[in-house]
Formats: structure tokens, sequence, C-alpha cells
């Protein structure tokens, strides 16, 4: 298992996500990999990590999920694989006292490539699907709390992602009307409604 601390566009190393690039191994007949070992998991974070369910989606191309984010007192990490299709994913880190507060970093997930993002607390997460139909499955640390989820929106111009929009080709953006009505980081901000 390979682990990459992940830069942002402005060649700054964001301190929390990491791209996991396990071994596998494969021959004619197919191929075999660890998608998550908890020794070499925790090895690689520093510490024990607990998880508290597995979530499993499936997209068709264009659908964009996200920025999604839970508080206190629920906040939530997610390890983030992509075991059907492809997806840009990305972690927002929106901690206020960070010194790469409103940063992002992102990176494609794919079935054939087989990373995965860990997104820790403090950073909101999203992605959009690139290929046909993209099954996405995440590890989450902490539950689902409805009442501590955020959302903030996907093309706010002062993080300024960069969506590869023109590998959808004919497709759509496609997004919920959650995501859709999301607010900026700076009115979640204003509201209080990030990480201190």
């Amino acid at each position: 298992m390979q682990v990459d601390q992940l830069q942002c566009p402005q060649g700054m190393i964001i301190k929390g996500p990491l791209l996991i690039s396990p071994q596998a191994f494969g021959d004619e007949r197919g191929w075999f990999y660890e998608s998550w070992n908890q020794r070499k998991f925790d090895r690689a974070m520093g510490e024990a990590v607990v998880f508290s369910q597995d979530n499993h989606s499936r997209s068709v191309q264009g659908v964009m999920r996200g920025l999604h984010y839970q508080l206190s007192p629920e906040p939530q990490a997610k390890l983030v694989r992509a075991s059907i299709g492809e997806i840009f994913d990305v972690a927002v880190d929106i901690r206020q006292g960070s010194a790469t507060y409103g940063r992002w970093v992102g990176a494609h997930l794919s079935a054939e490539n087989k990373q995965q993002l860990w997104v820790p607390e403090g950073f909101a997460h999203g992605f959009l699907t690139l290929s046909a139909v993209a099954e996405v499955q995440y590890k989450a640390r902490g539950f689902w709390n409805k009442a501590c989820e955020r959302a903030i929106r996907w093309d706010d111009t002062t993080i300024g992602i960069q969506w590869p929009l023109d590998q959808l080709g004919r497709a759509e953006l496609s997004l919920s009307g959650k995501d859709a009505d999301a607010p900026t980081l700076d009115q979640a901000k204003a509201a209080g409604e990030i990480f201190q």
C-alpha cells in the first residue's frame, strides 16, 4: 500500500487528505488486492481508525455529489473508492484556522486504478461521475447524522475547484436540489457552519 499526500493547484501540501494506492496482484485470470487492512491503514494514519458504517452509491455520468460534510457532535471522515467506473473526487479544507483553509485537492478514482482518497474530519467532500456509470464505496468514521449534515456549493468561485467538466462528453451536469441550493463557503462561515 502506497500513501501519498496531495498538493492543491497552488502547489501547497494540504495536511489531512491522503491518496492511497493498494498493491494489486494479477495475471491472465484476473487480479486481487486488499481494499482495506486495519493494521496497514492505522500505521499510515498514525492512529487507530474505527469506522462506523460503509456506504455505497451508484451514479450516472454527469452526476455531481457534494460538497458534503458533517459538523460536531458527529463529524465524519471518509475513505472513498470507485469500485465501478471513474469519478473525480475532491476534498476541501474548511478548518477555519488552517493555513490551507478554502484550498482543495482532487484525484481521479477508478475501478481500474484502485486508488482511494482519505477525507478526514474538517473537510468537505464531493465527486463528479466521469464514466457512464460509477459505483462509489466509502467507509465512514462517524455515523450519518441529518442534524449535523451540511453542504457547500460545488462551483464556489472562492474555492475554484477545477472540475473536469470537459470529460463529460454529451452528458449534462446533474445535482440534487440540496446541492444546487447549497451556500458558498463564505456564507457557511458567516453562519458559523464550518470547523473552528
